[in-house]
């Protein structure tokens, strides 16, 4: 039998418990170095869109080209997950991730730039699915709550420092520099993977489903966790969408906030770690629709905040977007791995396929709404998402809710 004992739990986690506070430092920086790059490029959209000298839309959709990859990798990585070593696998990741990082200081048009963005896509979903697949498998449940926390917090963090060192170090030393730091912090990652799971006992590797695209099958069966999915296309889908062309916003009159200043702007994703981490206690004390609808009705107040003139409104509004949208996701994650009733690794995959894919479709919609119509057209199309994912919330029942 492969199941442990309740005493032998007991043990284990008595054992772990002194190097708790390390495991969650470590978790916070592998999530911070895997995805760092994921959204920094965006502080330097205006730019990147006049080095290549594109429209706004165009530019936007090839920076977030990579949750294109995102979404693939999420889905083929959660269905292959039973295979792959985790330390090979997220070290590779984050290795491969460093090059392509690196090829974008010297890409020498858009479509090149595009392409390594996915590239960066797939390395980045592969080497933190792995990751949360790894700490799912290493950790009690009792643990899982701060791992998962931990998790978070990098995560967070990775949008507030890589936009401000993105445009601190483009602003002073040119693109290229930015590009090259970014895949120094890459391999730090993977450095750090390659010293940290070394360490830890081997993985239990769960059995292989019978069928993968069975159980995918199952799960999009389930009304709940169908929901589920069109709620993370929507949240990823206006999060891109606010904060790929407020860019824009900020750069031009009456704004006009030069490239550093825009980079100090994402202070405002501060606030977000916390109120990020007390997303599970709130959810459980509430519950997930309630925390939810709470969580966009904070998000569709920041983002009329956001059409104003002037600046403080305009940060406030980015504040509170910030914290309505990360909380949702936050909410979302935690009920896809209360509502699915097996396979949860292949559940927690197709959920991050939907999220990813809501960014690439919002970042192409988005863009050309905001290049035909302007800024508050492209708001509408946010607080449209919004308001599709409150009613999706709804379908949200599930054990504990």
């Amino acid at each position: 039998m492969t199941d442990l004992t309740a005493s032998q739990r007991t043990f284990a986690a008595a054992a772990k418990a002194p190097n708790a506070a390390l495991r969650a430092i470590v978790i916070g920086l592998i999530a911070f170095l895997t995805l760092v790059d994921l959204f920094a490029t965006q502080a330097v959209l205006p730019a990147l869109a006049a080095r290549y000298q594109v429209m706004p839309a165009a530019m936007a959709l090839a920076v977030n080209a990579c949750t294109m990859g995102m979404a693939i990798a999420s889905l083929l990585t959660g269905l292959l997950s039973p295979q792959i070593d985790r330390r090979l696998g997220i070290f590779s990741s984050l290795a491969l991730l460093a090059v392509f990082t690196a090829l974008l200081a010297s890409a020498p048009n858009i479509g090149v730039f595009a392409g390594l963005r996915i590239m960066q896509g797939l390395c980045m979903a592969s080497a933190f699915t792995l990751t949360l697949a790894h700490l799912g498998e290493q950790c009690s449940l009792m643990e899982a709550g701060g791992a998962f926390a931990a998790y978070i917090t990098g995560n967070v963090a990775s949008n507030l420092i890589g936009r401000l060192t993105s445009a601190g170090l483009a602003g002073a030393f040119g693109l290229r520099a930015s590009f090259y730091v970014f895949a120094a912090l890459n391999l730090a990652g993977a450095l750090l993977v390659f010293l940290s799971i070394r360490r830890m006992p081997a993985a239990s590797m769960p059995s292989p489903p019978r069928s993968p695209l069975g159980a995918v099958g199952a799960h999009w069966r389930n009304r709940p966790l169908r929901a589920a999915f069109g709620i993370g296309f929507c949240i990823l889908f206006a999060f891109i969408g606010a904060f790929t062309f407020v860019n824009f916003v900020l750069v031009r009159p009456p704004l006009s906030l030069g490239m550093m200043q825009v980079g100090l702007a994402y202070f405002v994703f501060l606030p977000s770690i916390a109120t990020t981490l007390a997303a599970g206690h709130v959810a459980a004390r509430v519950g997930s629709r309630a925390a939810i609808w709470g969580a966009l009705a904070i998000a569709a107040i920041g983002l009329m905040l956001m059409l104003s003139d002037h600046l403080r409104p305009v940060l406030a509004g980015m504040v509170l977007v910030g914290i309505g949208t990360f909380f949702a996701q936050a909410v979302a994650t935690g009920f896809v791995g209360r509502a699915a009733a097996s396979d949860r690794g292949i559940a927690s995959g197709v959920y991050l396929a939907c999220y990813f894919a809501g960014g690439i479709v919002g970042s192409a919609v988005l863009g050309q709404v905001f290049d035909r119509f302007g800024w508050a057209a492209c708001v509408a199309g946010i607080a449209a998402s919004l308001g599709i994912a409150a009613i999706l919330t709804a379908r949200l029942v599930a054990p504990q809710d």
